[in-house]
């Protein structure tokens, strides 16, 4: 597959989900966070950030998705179907995709297969996650949509 580009309107979408907080808070799980879903050992209590450090954070964790999802998927897809991927592996990492019956199906160009596993990934700790659901369903909803 040649090297994507994650769109502006997939973007948009990983926005819109994760929300935007410049003071680092404790997730479900107790990692702290902060910015759009950013973590990692500089984030701790108390720490504030302006938008631009939030908009720079999600930037670059935003790259390491658009890298895995270029280097997992083996044929062609539409842009509307890599964001998709690209939000998906944002919020539950390369991981996640590399060992799915998602990215089994996406490769073998089994479309409609594939659009019915996101939603296959909306549970936490063995229970379905409203938010996940809605996620789920908002990038299967994308990657049905029509090549931009």
């Amino acid at each position: 597959m040649a090297n994507m580009i994650y769109s502006s309107n997939g973007l948009d979408l990983t926005k819109s989900f994760e929300g935007c907080k410049l003071t680092a808070y404790a997730d479900q799980t107790g990692v702290w966070t902060i910015g759009y879903g950013h973590t990692g050992r500089h984030v701790y209590p108390g720490l504030t950030i302006t938008q631009e450090v939030a908009d720079a954070f999600l930037e670059s964790d935003v790259a390491g998705s658009v890298t895995g999802v270029n280097r997992l998927v083996n044929g062609t897809v539409h842009q509307n179907q890599f964001d998709a991927l690209v939000d998906f592996v944002f919020n539950l990492g390369c991981a996640a995709l590399a060992q799915s019956t998602l990215l089994r199906m996406v490769n073998q160009k089994h479309f409609d297969g594939a659009r019915e596993q996101f939603q296959l990934w909306d549970h936490a700790g063995g229970i379905v996650v409203p938010g996940l659901l809605r996620r789920r369903q908002a990038e299967a909803a994308l990657f049905a949509q029509a090549a931009p």
